[in-house]
């Protein structure tokens, strides 16, 4: 009887690879910064569209991991867990670092029940964040969605067209001081691009912010 060859094993995911299905969801929106940053990790369209594809037979496999259990199969211990308190809800955030920027890090809020209420990016603990205070600062890949949100508060959130994306809409100035009514789009919680709707009408006690 002839024998079955032997199955190969599979080939491990990556924290490279992981990096990868970051910029492809990205990749519609900003394909020139997603291309400088592909040349820069040495890595190809198909190898991109390779570890989307194997990321998203994770996610959907019918043997899947818990959200934690994943990321720590992928990319290794967190670099810091720690309780944080949102709103009335205390989660555990989880962080690992991400070569492809320095300044930031991946978090992975978990509910008390073990499930995942948020996965961006964030700012890294002492890292400095940019300095926004008009439209001209609000470039590509420049901040996360906090800190949009503080820069311009108050700002709403917005429904964001996929699990993986999120929108803010909020007044910013211009450089000549002109308010500007602006809806925002990230991915995986890092800006992608600014829509902006017009100035915002003044009012009797001024601008509004």
């Amino acid at each position: 009887m002839e024998r079955m060859p032997a199955k190969r094993p599979a080939t491990p995911f990556t924290p490279l690879d992981f990096q990868l299905v970051l910029l492809r969801r990205m990749a519609d929106h900003n394909p020139g910064l997603v291309e400088d940053a592909r040349h820069e990790l040495g890595v190809s369209i198909a190898d991109m569209r390779e570890a989307n594809r194997r990321w998203q037979a994770m996610l959907h496999s019918p043997r899947g991991r818990s959200t934690a259990s994943r990321y720590r199969s992928v990319l290794g211990a967190p670099e810091s867990a720690r309780e944080r308190r949102t709103g009335d809800l205390t989660c555990e955030a989880l962080q690992w670092p991400v070569p492809l920027w320095p300044g930031l890090r991946f978090e992975v809020l978990l509910a008390p029940n073990g499930v995942a209420w948020n996965e961006w990016l964030v700012r890294a603990p002492g890292a400095p964040a940019p300095a926004l205070e008009t439209l001209e600062d609000l470039a590509p890949w420049c901040c996360t969605v906090d800190e949009a949100a503080r820069a311009f508060a108050p700002a709403r959130p917005l429904e964001g067209t996929a699990p993986t994306r999120w929108g803010l809409a909020f007044t910013a100035p211009d450089a000549s001081g002109v308010p500007h009514a602006c809806a925002a789009e990230f991915t995986w919680g890092l800006l992608q691009r600014v829509g902006v709707k017009g100035p915002v009408p003044e009012h009797p006690g001024g601008p509004g912010r």
